[in-house]
């Protein structure tokens, strides 16, 4: 779904402040072409694919997080969208800080929420929805992402590789440790906190106990988002459209999977047996981590932020300004119905 962008839009839109939309929301910047994967029966419509359920959400719906319930960002209306999964509705709309970006991260009680505009992290208590604490921190991108694990929250705060420990007893930094410059994405899993470099093109793995780096394992051309599962970390590689596979026993990169979706924006999630991949013009691309292959890329319009939890499959399609839930056992099975 390219257009074509005019000169002066674009030079402005390059040179936006961080505190603006997220490239998210943005109209993408000029990207290498995208081809999709080369076989062509596993490359199905998106018209095809049928919703069991759709959130409208007018603005721009983006970042999601998911425990008890479904969590969205949506940048210009500087809010988040809680959706209960049970009772498949939108339950509430919370005011948050100015243009939330860079991901959302669930625990510790909260829903911990960047906010490129301010710049500052929202805290929400998940049970009242009520904002508890507004940080004031700096948002390393507006792609990017935070995690929480091993008792902390853990964010980029910067582009030169500042990674800095959040307190959720106290709201406050405890430490900051240094990796690679370029770094946005932060994953935790595995007993480790993962941070992707764009710039130097390696994933870090950094000890949480004691901020040791123990591992940096070079990945494919401009890794942003990531996401851990299936024993592995999985990145997606911005430069050539690939996603790359790292033990996270041996620290090694296992596969190199060809997904055709270079450039800018897209996401990455595990559960349900696959690993799902989103991005614009191929809104859902499957992978299959036993056979480490693309089984299934629907093409067309919809995308840009994908998560897996209460048993679905939740798309953000921040274009239409909706959120689809699908059966992940019906998305399957549309490759099956292909003639």
């Amino acid at each position: 779904m390219t257009r074509a962008i005019p000169l002066l839009l674009l030079a402005i839109s390059l040179a936006a402040p961080l505190n603006g939309a997220s490239a998210h929301e943005q109209e993408p910047p000029p990207r290498p072409k995208r081809t999709g994967v080369a076989e062509a029966h596993l490359r199905i419509p998106m018209t095809r694919l049928k919703p069991d359920q759709v959130f409208e959400i007018p603005g721009v719906p983006d970042w999601q997080a998911i425990d008890d319930h479904v969590w969205v960002s949506n940048s210009p209306k500087h809010t988040v969208t809680r959706i209960d999964p049970k009772a498949n509705k939108i339950v509430e709309t919370i005011a948050v800080g100015k243009n939330p970006c860079s991901g959302l991260a669930a625990g510790f009680g909260s829903l911990w929420v960047p906010n490129c505009g301010d710049p500052s992290v929202s805290r929400i208590d998940l049970k009242t929805g009520k904002v508890t604490a507004t940080l004031p921190l700096t948002i390393g991108n507006s792609e990017g992402g935070l995690a929480t694990g091993a008792g902390s929250v853990w964010m980029m705060t910067d582009a030169k590789g500042t990674l800095a420990r959040i307190d959720p007893a106290t709201n406050k930094v405890v430490a900051e440790i240094y990796v690679a410059p370029g770094s946005f994405a932060v994953a935790f899993g595995e007993g480790a906190v993962w941070v992707t470099s764009t710039e130097k093109g390696v994933l870090t793995r950094v000890n949480p106990h004691n901020h040791v780096i123990e591992e940096t394992v070079a990945v494919g051309p401009r890794p942003r988002f990531l996401a851990v599962g299936e024993g592995s970390v999985w990145t997606i590689n911005q430069g050539d459209g690939t996603i790359s596979r790292v033990d996270a026993k041996s620290n090694k990169v296992v596969a190199t999977i060809a997904a055709g979706i270079p450039g800018g924006g897209g996401e990455i999630a595990v559960g349900e047996g696959s690993v799902w991949v989103t991005s614009f013009e191929y809104p859902i691309t499957r992978i299959d981590p036993a056979t480490n292959k693309v089984v299934q890329q629907f093409y067309g319009e919809g995308g840009d932020a994908i998560r897996v939890g209460h048993g679905s499959v939740w798309l953000s399609n921040l274009r239409a300004g909706n959120v689809w839930r699908l059966d992940p056992k019906r998305i399957v099975a549309t490759l099956a119905e292909i003639p």
